[in-house]
Formats: C-alpha cells, structure tokens, sequence
C-alpha cells in the first residue's frame, strides 16, 4: 500500500512539475490534478519557481533597484533611508551585498560635522547661561559708573594726542553698534549737545555703501543726509577680506564739535583713574 501511495505521489508530482515548467499557476494544477490538499500542493511543486506571469508586481522592487542604484554611487544607509523614504532595515537587507563606499572628502565633511554638532551646541548653550548670568550681575548702571565705563571706553578706542602730533579733537571710530550706543550715552551723560556731532561712515569701496550708511543712521537716530562724506577705503584684490557680506558695515567716525576742552578734561579723568589704580597696589 505504501509503494504504490509513493508510485502514485511520484506520478503526481511528474504531472505537476509538468504544468508548472509549462507556466500553470497552483490554482490551475491544483484544478486540473483534482488535488485540494495544500499540503499535498506545495510537496509536489517543491522546488519548482513560479511562472513570472503569476508574480505580483511588488511596490518595493523599484525601490531595491533604486537603493542598490545609490549604494552604487557611494551613499549611506541614512541618505538612501533620506533620498526614498523607507525604513533603514529594508536598505539595509536590499544593499548588504553592496561592498561598503569609500567615503569621499564632503561625506568625511559631513560626518566630522555631524559628530561634533552635539558638543559645539553644548558649548553655545554653556556660553550663553553664563553671558546671561553676568549681564545680571551688572544690573541698572549708575551715572557714576558709566562716566567711568565711558572714560575707558573712549582713551581705549578714541583718537589721542601724540607727542609727536598735538591733536586734541574728540573722535571715536568703531565697527560695534553696541560700543557706539555706549559711547553715546555717554557722551549724553557729559551734556554734549547732538548738534555738536559729526558723523561720517569709513568702509570699503566694495562694500554696499548706501547699506551701511542707513545701518549707522538709523542706530545714531538720524538722518542719512546728515551724515558727512563717506570715505571710502580702496580695495586690494591680491588682499583676502574677511569682513564682507550683508552684515559688514564699515565703521561709525563720531566727532565731537569744538572738542579741545573735553578732550583735554578726558584725558584728566583718565590720569585720575590711574592714580587711583596706582593707590590700591
């Protein structure tokens, strides 16, 4: 009984590789070998690939193609997972056959940056806590500390008197709106008429003029047409400037009318406070 349920499986299976080999899908075996037993189906077509026009059309073969395409070209699982949209798992199992890229110059970029990106947001954050901490610690400034901030300020950036060349005029030149707002606050402090103010842009003759000319008036609060002739500095082009772009402003010449006096009282209050310095050593 055995030999001859093996001789009839054997018989069966001839059959059924028969149809499949002439591109029969299983409903259509199963239907014209009366077998309606899926066990018994798949035993009998074990080993045999279905005809490709019973395949259905699979979604992800344009993407495998795709990804292996990419890989191709040098990419990572996480650009490809990018560039398609689909989950690193299925990159990972279409390309693994895939030798490894060399990494080219911009990916090397890309992974320094990457690998650094946490630790210089730490330090940004860092920075900022403790700026903000010490902007605290100075609080509302009184008139008192700010002619002496303003003393500083000015015998650090503004124009001195040189043995050499007598030249007691009043003139602050800086690039920072913030030192500017300072200085003017104090001169402010100092009762310095705003009549007796001259102001005038130095930058580049590369620079946006026009630009920096609004930038500076509407800081100082006045008009562009107020302002003195901009003196332009020529530019070198064997020289590589830095300070370029929208944000390059040249910089805010400020010079006091009638200055003699006060630049002579400047530089005594400057005198007092290195005695006064010399006297706490």
């Amino acid at each position: 009984m055995h030999r001859h349920t093996q001789a009839d499986f054997e018989s069966l299976r001839d059959q059924a590789v028969t149809l499949r080999r002439d591109g029969l899908s299983r409903r259509q075996i199963r239907d014209r070998l009366h077998i309606h037993n899926n066990d018994i189906l798949n035993r009998l077509l074990q080993g045999e690939p279905p005809p490709d026009w019973t395949r259905r059309p699979n979604a992800k073969d344009d993407l495998r193609s795709r990804a292996r395409e990419l890989r191709g070209r040098g990419m990572t699982y996480d650009e490809i997972v990018a560039e398609l949209g689909v989950s690193k798992s299925s990159v990972s199992l279409w390309v693994r056959d895939l030798p490894k890229p060399a990494a080219s110059p911009e990916r090397m970029h890309r992974m320094r940056e990457a690998r650094w990106e946490p630790h210089r947001k730490a330090v940004a954050e860092a920075r900022k806590r403790t700026k903000e901490d010490a902007a605290r610690e100075i609080g509302a400034l009184t008139e008192r500390e700010l002619f002496l901030v303003g003393i500083g300020l000015y015998w650090s950036e503004g124009s001195k008197s040189k043995p050499h060349r007598t030249d007691e005029s009043v003139t602050f030149i800086n690039s920072d709106p913030d030192m500017i707002t300072v200085y003017l606050a104090w001169l402010r402090l100092l009762a310095v008429e705003p009549g007796r103010l001259h102001f005038r842009v130095l930058i580049h003759e590369s620079a946006d003029v026009p630009a920096a000319e609004r930038h500076w008036a509407d800081l100082v609060g006045v008009d562009v047409s107020d302002f003195g002739k901009t003196t332009l500095k020529k530019h070198n082009p064997k020289t590589v400037r830095k300070n370029v772009g929208e944000n390059y402003h040249g910089c805010l010449v400020i010079r006091v009318r009638q200055g003699t006096d006060l630049y002579r009282r400047i530089e005594g209050w400057w005198w007092g406070i290195v005695l006064g310095a010399r006297s706490t050593a």
